[in-house]
C-alpha cells in the first residue's frame, strides 16, 4: 500500500470517468503493464494513473517513468517496419485484465499504407471485451499514441469496432494462459 503525497487525476474504472485523487490517498498498486499503473483504494475501487503522473507512487516508479523517457529521446529515427506496430500495440493493456489487447483478440485489422509525401497511415480497427466499457475511448488513445511513436508512421487512425462481437474464442492461446484458462 501506498499513501499518495499529492493530488493526482485518475480515471474511475470501468466508467472511464475523470477523478481526483487527493493528498493523502491510500492506493494498492494492482497492476503496472504498458506504462500506466491501475490502483486499487480500500474500498475497492479501481483507478488509473497515467504513466506520466505514476511518480505519485514512489521513487520506484518515479525512476521508471524517467529511463523511459531517457531512452524515448535517445531513440534514433529508423525505417518504417510493421512489427514495430505489432510492438507497440502488445504495449496496451486492459487496465482491468493483465493481457495486452494483441493477445486479448482485440485487434481486428492493422493496415500500413504508405503516403504520397513519405511515411505511412496506419489504420486499425479494434473492439472492447464489452460494448459498454468506458474505458474504450482510453484505450484507442493509448494506442494511437503509442502507434504514432513507431518510426516511419506520420498518420494512425483507430476505430472502436463492435461486428464482428469480440468473444474468448478470440484470444490467444498465450492470454488464456496468462489468465489461468487453460
Amino acid at each position: 500500500m501506498t499513501v499518495i503525497e499529492r493530488d493526482v487525476d485518475a480515471m474511475l474504472i470501468p466508467s472511464g470517468d475523470k477523478v481526483l485523487l487527493p493528498a493523502g490517498s491510500e492506493l494498492t498498486v494492482v497492476q503496472t503493464l504498458g506504462g500506466n499503473v491501475t490502483v486499487q483504494d480500500p474500498y475497492g475501487q479501481l483507478f488509473r494513473i497515467d504513466e506520466k503522473n505514476a511518480s505519485v507512487l514512489g521513487e520506484d516508479y518515479a525512476a521508471k517513468v524517467k529511463a523511459k523517457e531517457d531512452a524515448a529521446s535517445e531513440a534514433a529515427p529508423g525505417e518504417f517496419h510493421e512489427e514495430q506496430v505489432w510492438e507497440q500495440l502488445r504495449t496496451v493493456y486492459d487496465p482491468e485484465i493483465p493481457v495486452n489487447i494483441v493477445e486479448l483478440g482485440l485487434v481486428y485489422t492493422c493496415k500500413a499504407t504508405p503516403l504520397d509525401e513519405g511515411g505511412q497511415r496506419v489504420s486499425i480497427e479494434m473492439t472492447l471485451t464489452a460494448p459498454g466499457c468506458g474505458m474504450g475511448q482510453v484505450l484507442v488513445e493509448d494506442v494511437r499514441q503509442k502507434v504514432s511513436s513507431v518510426p516511419g508512421v506520420k498518420e494512425t487512425q483507430v476505430e472502436l469496432v463492435w461486428e464482428p462481437q469480440w468473444d474468448q474464442s478470440r484470444m490467444t492461446d498465450v492470454a488464456k494462459l496468462q489468465l489461468g484458462w487453460m
